[in-house]
């Protein structure tokens, strides 16, 4: 029994027949690794009466990758009619029942009655698709496609390399074998011998010609095929994406042209692997794989580290050299060698990526007109920043840009009140979300920090929930030097002998008034500093205005000569100049103080003179 399969090849012939086609087995069985790289061709066509023709019929495959093989079969007239039928070609025969299950179409060429056929396969050509330089390699294949038994014989001429035997098919049960000879020269014959027999797959390297002979004592039969390699292509995504609405496009494509000859893209939210992009190829053309983003996505494709990885489950085939581990968006294959079934795989993994956003819980904001402004910050420097806009409950603007962080830099979070805004009339808290599997500690309070690694892409928000209205008062005291005895009025310094104006300011950051005359400041002076009684204490109303009466220093201004500055308040300054008895002062404007609106936290501040000893 005889089949002949032809693999990485393409034909040019002069007025071929309508295209015929070719498909792998879509079972392994027994086969050996690379079983899909068998294209079995279906001669559903053949006829016989043409074939035996002076002419021949010819014949003309569309192959997967654009290419064409085509070539004429010219049958013996002396021999028994030849017709094309499916495998396997009875339940006794190897090919089609142990190995290379499910082939499609009818690929086996098979005599119906005992005797001699001779089938020659002539002018076999390969044309690669358009832009391919000339095929002169490829791989054509021939098999037993019946049972070669005793007084049985099949035998493959070629005019190309040596046969090479490509796979032993077990029978269906037993482990007899026809003998065979010629392994590695131009002639493979196989001779039969009695019982239950398995069979012979060989393969040889770019012929021309090749001739079967099928010697039947019942039936016997050949089947042929192109033999390719295949190349699938996926996608997997590390981490998480970048920007959800980031998907993937990955084409395999041939290097001198640029056609696309397989292509694939991934999407929803899931990291694959996606569907594979398959090419398979008869006509040895150069290969190119690539990625991009595909149309719709945020994010460039340099917001994420590419990793090529493929591994060849063919074996006992010349290694075509592999990308392991390689950093790159596109690798050149070349062509790839017959037999090759290669999967590769684009792996992103987004580079480090932190996102700072406003929430506002409660009743949202505690004025209309309150605003926040968000930093991510290095060190000392701000890499990324946003200041919200919005009223009420809506917040606009309110996330910074994306920043692509730096593989474990420390990085930190703060927020800072914009325009009229006061942060004490809000709690704030600090949420964070990172891939899963990710070992980046994150911050859960405000004020720490993280240190991002490969594959993180970190989003943490910051909550600022209105407090329980109240009156909240916050007090701040800061000196200015007036002048000194060495410089004077021009850049003076806090030295012996300088003038300083001390200030204190008040401001009611609570929505509530505070209680009518309760505000009292008690502020016991520093030891190397002497009180200036001889300028009364003085009182400025900030923006907006405190809303207290109007100042008076001489009843609401009292002094403490203790020590420690502190009561009784009953001290009376000598009002001349400089008085060192003065140890502290007691102040207590009287009124009720306006509580914070939008337009702002009422304030005061409350300034005397003194001077350095």
């Amino acid at each position: 029994m005889a089949a002949l399969l032809a693999a990485l090849l393409v034909v040019a012939w002069g007025n071929p027949a309508a295209a015929q086609n070719c498909s792998p087995a879509t079972s392994q069985g027994t086969a050996p690794s690379g079983w899909q790289t068998y294209c079995w061709l279906n001669f559903a066509t053949y006829n016989d009466t043409t074939a035996r023709s002076a002419a021949g019929q010819n014949f003309s495959f569309a192959l997967t990758d654009g290419s064409t093989l085509s070539f004429n079969v010219k049958t013996s007239t002396t021999s028994p009619t030849i017709v094309s039928t499916p495998a396997p070609s009875w339940t006794g025969a190897a090919v089609g029942n142990t190995a290379f299950l499910g082939i499609p179409g009818s690929p086996i060429l098979y005599q119906q009655a005992g005797g001699t056929t001779v089938l020659t396969f002539s002018n076999i050509l390969v044309t690669p698709p358009p832009g391919v330089p000339p095929v002169t390699v490829y791989s054509f294949v021939a098999a037993d496609a019946e049972s070669t038994n005793n007084g049985e014989s099949l035998s493959f001429v070629t005019n190309g390399t040596g046969w090479v035997e490509l796979d032993e098919v077990p029978p269906i049960s037993g482990n007899l074998y026809p003998s065979r000879t010629g392994a590695g020269s131009s002639t493979f014959t196989e001779t039969g011998v009695a019982g239950t027999v398995g069979g012979y797959i060989v393969g040889s390297t770019g012929p021309t010609t090749v001739t079967t002979t099928l010697v039947g004592g019942g039936l016997q039969g050949a089947m042929f095929a192109v033999r390719f390699a295949s190349l699938r292509l996926t996608k997997q995504i590390s981490g998480a994406r970048v920007n959800a609405a980031d998907q993937f496009k990955f084409d395999i494509k041939a290097t001198a042209s640029g056609t696309v000859m397989a292509t694939g893209t991934t999407s929803g939210t899931g990291l694959g692997p996606f569907n594979q992009a398959v090419a398979t190829l008869a006509s040895g053309v150069p290969l190119t794989i690539e990625e991009s983003m595909a149309p719709g996505s945020v994010s460039t494709l340099a917001k994420y580290r590419s990793t090529l990885n493929c591994t060849n489950s063919t074996v006992n085939f010349p290694a075509t050299p592999l990308p392991s581990n390689v950093v790159t968006t596109s690798y050149n294959f070349g062509a790839l060698q017959f037999g090759d079934n290669i999967l590769c795989t684009f792996t992103n993994q987004p580079f480090p990526h932190v996102r700072l956003t406003k929430a506002l819980g409660g009743t949202g904001r505690r004025f209309a007109g309150d605003q926040f402004t968000m930093n991510i910050n290095q060190g000392a420097s701000t890499v990324a920043t946003t200041t919200t806009t919005g009223t009420g409950t809506t917040v606009t603007n309110g996330s910074t840009p994306q920043f692509q962080a730096t593989v474990g830099q420390s990085y930190s979070f703060n927020e800072l009140a914009s325009g009229t805004t006061n942060l004490l009339q809000y709690t704030s808290s600090i949420a964070c979300t990172k891939p899963a599997g990710s070992t980046t500690v994150l911050p859960t309070v405000l004020g720490g920090s993280i240190t991002p690694q490969m594959g993180d892409v970190i989003e943490c928000i910051i909550t600022n929930t209105p407090n329980a209205a109240n009156a909240l008062l916050t007090v701040v005291k800061f000196s200015t030097v007036i002048s000194d005895p060495v410089n004077g009025t021009v850049n003076p310094k806090m030295i012996p002998g300088a003038v300083v104006r001390y200030s204190i300011t008040v401001t009611n950051t609570g929505t509530l008034t505070v209680t009518n005359n309760s505000i009292i400041i008690t502020d016991p002076l520093p030891s190397d500093f002497l009180y200036h009684a001889a300028t009364p204490v003085t009182f400025t109303n900030g923006t907006p205005v405190s809303g207290l009466n109007a100042f008076n220093a001489a009843t609401m201004v009292t002094f403490s000569s203790a020590t420690g500055g502190g009561a009784p308040y009953t001290y009376a300054p000598n009002t001349a100049g400089y008085d060192a008895n003065v140890k502290g002062l007691r102040i207590n404007p009287t009124g009720t103080m306006a509580g914070a609106t939008g337009a702002g936290q009422p304030s005061f501040t409350v300034s005397f003179l003194g001077q350095i000893k």
